[in-house]
């Protein structure tokens, strides 16, 4: 019964980090972040569909930015039955499981539903002009990426989670890395065996 939040970073993402920080107060064991550039694609978001067993949640911001309209919505929930899927959105307060968000109506989630395919459009279209602006585009989206992920690092290690747990969290290779991140960002380890300032052989 795996807690899996997925971010998909598009331009004007108003709400990320407070999306970010609820996923990890939730408790999430994974958050997936999407790359702005793969908006059609999706790998990730398939990969984390593709990976999901039975009682599982998965937890996103809201259904434009997860799915990109009513087909794939239906479909999604197709899986959501077939594997008794728990969905929570953020910001759409929708909450299948029917613990939070108890003050949300079926009203509501009509309304959001059919507000799914002109949301995703436009961020689709967004998405589609950001791709336009030449060849330093791939780089700057990178470094964006980089920076969001040690943020994500730093704010896990200071709310109290293990390092195995940001690491699983994070995507990186090995545990190194989240030590290196912390590293450089000024983090001083106070926990167990990893205490004190991180020397400074461990940067990069």
């Amino acid at each position: 019964m795996a807690k899996t939040g997925y971010i998909f970073l598009s331009k004007k993402y108003d709400t990320l980090e407070e999306d970010r920080q609820w996923m990890m107060d939730y408790g999430c064991d994974n958050i997936i972040e999407e790359n702005g550039a793969q908006e059609k694609l999706r790998p990730q978001w398939k990969k984390l569909l593709g990976n999901c067993t039975a009682n599982d949640t998965i937890v996103i911001s809201r259904l434009s930015n997860a799915l990109r309209g009513v087909r794939e919505l239906g479909a999604f929930l197709d899986l959501c039955n077939q594997y008794n899927l728990r969905l929570i959105c953020i910001q759409d307060k929708i909450d299948t499981g029917g613990e939070l968000f108890t003050e949300t109506k079926a009203a509501d989630v009509l309304s959001i539903i059919g507000r799914l395919s002109s949301e995703a459009t436009v961020l689709r279209r967004r998405e589609a002009r950001s791709l336009q602006t030449g060849a330093a585009a791939p780089k700057t989206i990178k470094a964006g990426l980089r920076k969001d992920r040690e943020k994500t690092v730093v704010k896990m290690y200071k709310s109290g989670k293990s390092i195995d747990d940001i690491w699983k969290a994070s995507g990186y290779r090995s545990r190194t890395s989240v030590f290196r991140v912390l590293a450089r960002n000024g983090v001083e380890l106070n926990r167990g065996p990893h205490q004190g300032p991180i020397k400074k052989r461990n940067e990069e």
